[in-house]
């Protein structure tokens, strides 16, 4: 669809069937794999010593064609095989036999002198732990000091998951085929893999379709078409009210932080409704964003121009915060449901999804996501927040290195530009503005949350060391004039 497709180890072995069917043969595209990998090494690292270590699959049938190719460019190659070459089967066994340096047996002996480790052990598919003298290689492999370059995914990794099934390689840099998998993008196998290269085998995009894949890698290519840019014809009136909802006093400035980025990012109006007392504190500090006192939420929800709410930063976990989400969920309100809202309904989940009759963005982290559904447990991220936003009725942003964004109609993201730098006090509350004030700029609510996690990370990103929460919505001009070159 755009490039940023992510397919599942089954997904990409139904590419490959397919693009074998109209025409291509497995041998060519293993021969281009190879060739791939090669062009990616020789590009990017100075000629040493290499040490291809290869698999009994067809991973290792990529390695014999990196092998051959980099010795055929001048490197000085050692390659080695768990197993024995006869064992060898298919195209693997093919690439073998055209392989005319000699096959050592895999042992840690393979990396003496070595100033390059190429592992072609296990790919994509692999669902067990690795044991035996595979484990020990990997062991001598992540202590050898020198750049290993992990062919589609690093051994130990299950592509579909990102799960570490044990000993796994520490890879330097990856190199996959057509599309990434999973586990190039979600926790923990995304620490694994290093920078990752995706490069052109020669399947055709076509097949995408007949896939019928479900998962992207977060960008502007899947939801730029719908960012509400202003119109030239436009006036604030137009681009929505945002309201964000705030707790008692001491806690106000979760919320300020949060209607900040909701202006920032295009809102019309942004008004932060609060408790009688806090009205003073948010007004010494507020300028372009409004304040609304309430002790009934409900006031503030008669204006029907109001027409996006945030409820949860720094609300306080309780009734008062439960209500006040019930009230803007009932009333049709677009929502984003962050923080010490989803906690206020850990005993009353089923009350928060009922409650829902439009556009809603749930926002939990792992803690927060434990206590809405509790239930959904095990598996990967992305099948976990695809259950939950299936029962919500919700799209449901899971927050973390990985962030995964999920959409009832089982459509997900995985959102793969945030620095660590995020991981600061208030972060989350500039997340949940900006989604906020797109969805009240009548952004649907998946693209909103989705444009709203890239803005998040690449304002991080852009600023750089020493981010706090405040950088972020004032970076955010800067991010949004690259957007609108794109």
């Amino acid at each position: 669809m755009t490039g940023l497709d992510v397919l599942t180890t089954a997904e990409m072995y139904r590419a490959d069937a397919l693009a074998i069917a109209h025409g291509t043969p497995g041998i060519t595209l293993m021969e281009n794999a190879g060739r791939a990998c090669a062009r990616v090494i020789a590009d990017n690292y100075e000629r040493v010593p290499v040490s291809v270590l290869c698999g009994p699959g067809n991973n290792g049938g990529d390695g014999f064609v990196i092998a051959r190719l980099l010795q055929r460019q001048g490197w000085s190659v050692r390659l080695g095989l768990l197993g024995e070459p006869a064992r060898l089967k298919g195209d693997a066994a093919g690439m073998a036999s055209r392989w005319t340096g000699p096959v050592e047996a895999l042992s840690p002996d393979l990396l003496a002198g070595a100033g390059l480790i190429v592992d072609a052990l296990f790919g994509a598919g692999l669902d067990r732990p690795i044991a035996g003298a595979a484990a020990d290689m990997i062991e001598a492999v992540n202590g050898a000091g020198v750049p290993v370059i992990a062919i589609d995914v690093p051994s130990g990794v299950e592509g579909s998951t990102g799960r570490v099934l044990g000993p796994a390689i520490a890879a330097t840099r990856s190199i996959t085929f057509f599309r990434k998998k999973p586990a190039h993008l979600l926790a923990p196998s995304k620490f694994l893999c290093g920078h990752v290269d995706s490069c052109d085998i020669g399947i055709p995009a076509e097949v995408l379709a007949e896939i019928g894949a479900r998962c992207w890698e977060n960008g502007p290519a899947l939801w730029r078409p719908v960012f509400p840019f202003p119109a030239d014809e436009g006036h604030k009136y137009a681009r929505g009210h945002a309201i964000v909802v705030s707790g008692p006093l001491a806690n106000g400035g979760a919320a300020r932080l949060g209607a900040r980025a909701a202006l920032r990012v295009g809102a019309g109006l942004v008004t932060v409704a609060c408790p009688p007392d806090a009205v003073v504190a948010h007004a010494s500090q507020l300028n372009a964003v409004m304040t609304a006192p309430f002790t009934d939420f409900a006031d503030i929800l008669a204006d029907r121009r109001r027409n996006a709410v945030l409820v949860g930063p720094g609300n306080g976990v309780g009734e008062t915060t439960r209500a006040s989400a019930l009230k803007a969920l009932r009333a049709g309100r677009s929502c984003v449901v962050d923080a010490d809202a989803i906690t206020s309904f850990r005993d009353t989940p089923a009350e928060l999804f009922g409650a829902i009759a439009a556009p809603c963005v749930l926002t939990p982290h792992d803690g927060e996501f434990a206590r809405l559904f509790p239930d959904i447990t095990g598996g990967c991220k992305l099948d976990r927040a695809r259950a939950a936003a299936a029962r919500a009725g919700a799209v449901v942003l899971f927050k973390g290195p990985d962030t995964v964004i999920a959409a009832p109609d089982g459509r997900a993201v995985i959102n793969a530009n945030g620095p660590p730098t995020l991981a600061t006090a208030g972060s989350g509350d500039v997340l949940a503005g900006l989604i906020v004030g797109l969805l009240a700029q009548s952004m649907p609510a998946f693209e909103a949350a989705c444009a709203g996690a890239w803005l998040h990370g690449r304002a991080a990103a852009l600023f750089g060391p020493g981010l706090i929460a405040e950088d972020l919505s004032e970076t955010l001009p800067a991010v949004l004039r690259e957007l609108a070159l794109l």
